[in-house]
């Protein structure tokens, strides 16, 4: 696909790996709409990059949103829905656990509702996570949630073929504004210690998993695939 002149939306597009893609599809030329529950976080955007308000797991919205935003080429969701839990899951307050697939929800909205307007040859991209494979201890929500995404676009894909086209980027330890931590030393020491024992020793960044997206947006030839962008997480012990 060439980017320049088409119309993307990118749900969770003004904060992290979403802002990140929202500024890489400008620059080749798309004109993006950058969605999320609080547009104002994006800060200065682009040219050809405008705004809207949306929570994904209000599944009326959304339906109405992407209708009047259609027809467009690329679709992308990075919003991650709500909070996470994390912990042992034998300890794990249910609620929270339930809550998790926030995300999953918000994707299935985006993918419901917006596949229907996607122009013939265009591209649909969700994120998932390196927990859907790698199963690392206490992070059993993450690992299921993200199980279930690449399990549905996998899927999807079979349905919308060979019109269209759905692909995962599935990122490792990401230095984004998910992490809730103050301070340069304070975030480098803590990625530094969970990184420690991968591939490529450090985190990566949302532009690294940005190019993930531009890969699986911009090859016509790859559907239903999931891409690794984890610093080699999970080939390490």
């Amino acid at each position: 696909m060439d980017i320049k002149g088409k119309k993307a939306v990118v749900f969770g597009g003004t904060s992290g790996i979403g802002l990140a893609t929202t500024k890489l599809l400008a620059g080749e030329g798309a004109n993006v709409v950058a969605i999320s529950r609080d547009p104002s976080k994006a800060g200065e955007l682009p040219a050809g990059v405008s705004t809207r308000a949306c929570d994904v797991r209000d599944s009326a919205a959304m339906e109405s949103l992407l209708a009047e935003l259609g027809p467009f080429d690329i679709l992308v969701s990075a919003a991650t829905g709500g909070e996470r839990a994390v912990g042992p899951f034998v300890e794990m307050d249910i609620d929270g656990f339930k809550g998790s697939f926030d995300k999953l929800w918000g994707y299935a909205n985006v993918v419901r509702y917006g596949a229907a307007h996607l122009n013939e040859g265009g591209s649909i991209t969700l994120v998932s996570g390196s927990p859907a494979r790698a199963h690392p201890r206490d992070l059993s929500a993450l690992s299921a949630v993200g199980g279930a995404v690449e399990a549905l676009v996998k899927t999807v894909a079979r349905e919308i073929a060979p019109q269209r086209r759905i692909n995962v980027v599935s990122p490792g330890v990401i230095d984004t504004p998910m992490m809730a931590l103050e301070g340069k030393a304070e975030r480098e020491a803590a990625y530094a210690d969970m990184t420690k024992g991968y591939l490529i020793p450090r985190a990566g960044t949302a532009e690294e998993v940005a190019r993930g997206l531009m890969f699986v947006i911009t090859n016509d030839f790859v559907t239903g695939t999931i891409v690794d962008v984890d610093g080699g997480w999970l080939l390490s012990d």
